[in-house]
């Protein structure tokens, strides 16, 4: 006697969407949103897209409900909520990147980075940003020999050595200074020279921004020699190796990447500081390539100088348009290098 086998659909598995049910859901969302901003008289897309955003969620969590309960709906408005904030983040930065782009295009050119503005007047056309760059480069350069290895070796006491109310107190003052505006970083220096009867230079711009730079330096070193495994520290100690050696060695190598990374950043930040320069360095229209005395041009302060002093000339909106890109560029091109610099020092590992 034979007894039919019949194939049951398995009860632990309940109706799902689509693969591509959320695409069908999002571009649903967007017509309806551009219909409703039409129809409210909305013009702006960026009002189009907040609404789609929550038509998209709402509507996400409305579908899977009906369709998978509202157990797995959860989980889904919970992807709908990351997705929405990483275009909400990810939108702005195109775009700013995209305007910079689209205009600074226009007059960046070997010339514009090969000249100064000289005798060129902000409102006329012509001139460069070789005087900028230049400030720039050593200005930044020099904040960086400054704050770097303070901060590295200022982080691998606190981590290595730091003990009682020092290392708190350090901790402490880390934290603040952190904070810290960059104006109030400019004023500071600005006292110093005031007292010593000092005129506009370019290193004074650099100690400031060793000083902006310094707390994000230890900070992000820090987190990165805590990540050391304690186990290759007792290993190397447990061999007769000096603590100092161990730390050479075994713990700056294995986190010489992240090191590396959080400087670079420290740079970035700085690289943009306006206030600072403006105080202490003044700018200067020629090239003055000794940062220790006169005044020198940066970048930041020229595309200021560029937007205040243009009087609606198209000429130094353009320039100030190329400036920015160009600071952007410099900014990536540093983060390209940190890249390459922590794979290459970064510890080899085998299976």
């Amino acid at each position: 006697m034979s007894t039919a086998i019949v194939d049951k659909p398995s009860t632990l598995q309940g109706a799902r969407l689509p693969k591509w049910a959320p695409y069908a859901i999002a571009g649903g969302s967007l017509a309806l949103a551009i219909g409703i901003g039409l129809a409210a008289g909305l013009h702006s897309r960026v009002q189009w897209g907040l609404i789609a955003a929550i038509l998209f969620v709402v509507g996400t969590y409305g579908i899977a409900a009906r369709v998978e309960g509202t157990r797995q709906a959860k989980d889904r408005i919970a992807t709908s909520l990351v997705w929405v904030s990483f275009l909400l983040a990810v939108v702005p930065l195109v775009s700013l990147v995209w305007v910079t782009v689209a205009r600074g295009v226009k007059v960046l050119d070997v010339y514009f980075l090969t000249h100064s503005m000289g005798v060129v007047a902000d409102t006329e056309p012509g001139g460069g940003i070789y005087a900028a760059i230049l400030g720039s480069l050593e200005q930044v350069g020099l904040a960086t020999l400054i704050a770097a290895p303070v901060g590295v070796l200022t982080a691998i006491y606190l981590v290595e050595y730091g003990r009682g109310n020092l290392s708190r107190a350090i901790t402490f003052f880390v934290d603040v200074m952190t904070g810290i505006p960059s104006i109030v970083a400019g004023l500071f220096i600005l006292s110093l020279m005031l007292m010593l009867d000092l005129e506009p230079f370019g290193f004074a711009g650099s100690l400031a921004l060793a000083i902006l730079m310094m707390p994000v330096v230890v900070r992000s070193t820090e987190e990165m020699l805590k990540l050391v495994p304690n186990e290759l520290r007792e290993a190397s100690l447990a061999l007769g190796v000096p603590k100092w050696r161990t730390i050479l060695k075994v713990v700056l190598p294995t986190s010489i990447g992240g090191i590396t990374t959080g400087i670079m950043l420290a740079i970035a930040r700085i690289a943009g500081e306006t206030a600072p320069v403006l105080l202490l360095v003044w700018g200067n229209p020629f090239i003055n390539a000794n940062p220790f005395e006169g005044a020198q041009a940066s970048l930041p302060l020229y595309i200021y100088q560029q937007y205040a002093n243009s009087a609606g000339s198209g000429a130094a909106y353009d320039r100030a348009w190329a400036a920015s890109l160009t600071l952007i560029a410099f900014v990536m091109i540093l983060n390209l290098v940190a890249r390459g610099i922590a794979r290459w020092k970064a510890p080899k590992t085998g299976r």
